[in-house]
Parts: C-alpha cells; sequence; structure tokens
C-alpha cells in the first residue's frame, strides 16, 4: 500500500526545478513561457538539431532551446545558444563554429529582461 495518494509530476532533478522557479518569478513573458515549457513532461520537451538551428536562425541571433540540442548538422554561423543540456558531438561542432554555449541560468543572468531572445521550439 502507497503513502502517497498521488504521483509526484514535474522534473524531479533539483538543478531543473529550481530553474523553471527562478525563470517563473521573474514576471516576464519570455522567462515564464521557458519555465512553463521545461514543466513539462520529459517527452514533450525539445530536441533541436544543429542542421535546424542553422537554418531557423542569423549571425549573432541569441536563443534558447528549452531541452537537448543533438549534433546532427553543422552551424555556419556564429550564435549565442542556452539550452538545457547537449550532447558530446553538438558541443564540439557549436565551439567549433565559433558560437557560445551557455547555459539558461547564465543566459537569465545576463538578460533579466528577455530582450532580443529568441525561444526556439
Amino acid at each position: 500500500m502507497s503513502l502517497l495518494s498521488h504521483k509526484v509530476t514535474g522534473p524531479t532533478n533539483y538543478y531543473t526545478r529550481k530553474l523553471i522557479r527562478d525563470l517563473w518569478k521573474t514576471k516576464r513573458r519570455i522567462w515564464r513561457k521557458i519555465s512553463k515549457k521545461l514543466s513539462s513532461p520529459k517527452r514533450n520537451r525539445v530536441e533541436a538539431n544543429l542542421n535546424r538551428i542553422n537554418k531557423k536562425t542569423k549571425q549573432n541571433d541569441v536563443i534558447v532551446i528549452p531541452g537537448k540540442v543533438l549534433g546532427i548538422g553543422d552551424l555556419k554561423h556564429k550564435l549565442t545558444i542556452a539550452c538545457l543540456d547537449y550532447s558530446k558531438s553538438a558541443k564540439e561542432k557549436i565551439t567549433a563554429s565559433g558560437s557560445k554555449l551557455i547555459s539558461i541560468e547564465e543566459l537569465l543572468e545576463q538578460n533579466p529582461e528577455g530582450k532580443k531572445v529568441k525561444v526556439f521550439y
């Protein structure tokens, strides 16, 4: 017999839960949108290939991916990418293209207003 009357939902990772709370507290629409996406089930999270990122972005864009970056394809221009997670090959290709790979927390600290940041779905 279980002591809990309901199943705990949301991410179990402490740092992800903290990030979700911090993003929500900003009261900015862009950060709240990312917070909602991160608190959804893991199967609904974004997985973005470098190929797709390359097609949908321009030089010097700042993008947030509320999920994982995968290393399929190449980047042809410089970007700043903030994401929850990334594959080893994606990190190598991003740094080789001269782009920056940072965490969502770092981007939140650098740009609390969320100006000129694109959310990648």
